[in-house]
């Protein structure tokens, strides 16, 4: 049986934003590529995400306004995937860490993001995405 690799299903070409950029600036960036997640780069190392629910918690929510530094509102408490990683690995980390999308790094250098949705494309994992959904969800739940 073939193993499928991260490398073959993950989004490569992944929009990122420096510390420095503004809230807005990224909030426009995720309407235009239509996504919830930009990783945050500096130096060519991903040091970070904001997801649309840092923008609405801690910017929003908190009342900062549209030009806050995504430094103030990303989070940094990251995990990581690595390209040469199997489906079935991924899907057990973000299981295990609770998330809905993983950065995929080389030598810390961002090079694709792997999601739920990717995972559920993949035929032999499209059971385990489903777990790993309702698992998150899950989770997410028992925390609000």
């Amino acid at each position: 049986m073939f193993v499928k690799k991260v490398s073959d299903i993950m989004t490569r070409n992944v929009d990122y934003v420096t510390p420095q950029d503004n809230v807005y600036e990224v909030a426009v960036k995720m309407k235009q590529d239509n996504v919830g997640v930009i990783p945050v780069c500096e130096n060519d190392q991903i040091i970070g995400v904001i997801t649309d629910r840092d923008i609405v918690v801690r910017g929003v929510a908190e009342k900062r306004p549209g030009s806050t530094k995504v430094s103030d509102v990303m989070s940094d408490n990251l995990f990581t995937g690595s390209a040469d990683m199997t489906v079935e690995e991924a899907t057990e980390l973000m299981a295990d860490k609770q998330v809905r999308r993983l950065p995929i790094v080389e030598n810390n250098k961002l090079v694709g993001i792997i999601s739920l949705g990717d995972l559920s494309l993949a035929k032999e994992s499209d059971s385990a995405a489903g777990h790993t959904l309702s698992q998150v969800s899950e989770q997410r739940d028992q925390i609000q």
